[in-house]
C-alpha cells in the first residue's frame, strides 16, 4: 500500500448524498476474484450509457478525469459493505475524499486501501463545492501529518483522524502489515506458548 503523507491535487466535485456502494462499483463487476481490475468500473452507471461516456459526469471531464481528491455530500459510502467499492476508487486514483459523513463500513475501509477519507463540517464542505465550481481545476494540498487541507488563496481546515489510522497512512501500512511489524514479538509468543504447553 502506497504511504500517503502529503501531495496537492485537483479536487473533483462530486455533487451527491447518499452515494452508496452499488453506485460506485455495480454488482456486475464483483464476480472478479483479484482485488484489482475495479478502477475502470468505477461509477461505471453514472459514467457510461450504452458503452459510451456521458459527458456531464464529472469525471468524463477534463481536468477532472484523474483527480486525486473527491469532494462529496454526506453519508458517502452507504449501502452494502463490500470492500469492492474502495478498491475501485483506489485503483482509479483517488487518494482523498472529503465529505462531511460516511458510511462506519466503508469509512474504516479506506484506510485498508490507502484512502484517507476525511470528515469536514459541512460549512467547509460547501465552501469548497463553491470554490471548485468557481475554478475548474482547483487544488488543495493534502497534509496528512499536520491534519490540515489548504489551498493557495488562503483557505485552511484542520482536521480529525485516529492516531494509529494516520500512522498506518503515513507508512503505506494496511492492517496485515501493521501485524507484520510486530513479528519478532509474535514468533517470541508462539515459540514460549509451545514451551509452557509442553510442560
Amino acid at each position: 500500500m502506497k504511504s500517503l503523507i502529503r501531495f496537492t491535487g485537483i479536487v473533483a466535485p462530486l455533487d451527491a448524498a447518499n452515494v452508496d456502494t452499488d453506485a460506485i462499483i455495480p454488482k456486475q463487476f464483483l464476480k472478479r476474484i483479484e482485488r484489482t481490475g475495479f478502477g475502470e468500473f468505477l461509477f461505471y452507471e453514472w459514467r457510461y450509457a450504452n458503452g459510451l461516456e456521458k459527458p456531464d459526469f464529472i469525471l468524463n471531464r477534463e481536468p477532472y478525469r484523474r483527480a486525486p481528491i473527491l469532494l462529496a455530500r454526506k453519508n458517502f459510502g452507504c449501502g452494502s459493505s463490500r470492500e469492492h467499492a474502495p478498491w475501485a476508487i483506489a485503483e482509479y486514483g483517488i487518494r482523498v475524499i472529503l465529505a462531511p459523513s460516511f458510511a462506519d463500513i466503508f469509512y474504516n475501509n479506506c484506510f485498508k486501501n490507502g484512502i484517507l477519507p476525511v470528515v469536514l463540517p459541512e460549512k467547509d464542505i460547501e465552501v469548497l463545492f463553491q470554490k471548485s465550481n468557481e475554478s475548474p481545476g482547483y487544488q488543495l494540498r493534502v497534509d496528512l501529518e499536520n491534519q490540515r487541507i489548504e489551498d493557495s488563496f488562503g483557505y485552511m481546515v484542520e482536521f480529525d483522524i485516529v492516531s494509529y489510522r494516520k500512522d498506518q497512512l503515513l507508512k503505506g501500512l494496511d492492517e496485515i502489515g501493521a501485524t507484520l511489524q510486530s513479528a519478532e514479538l509474535i514468533d517470541s509468543f508462539e515459540s514460549a506458548h509451545k514451551i509452557f504447553y509442553k510442560l
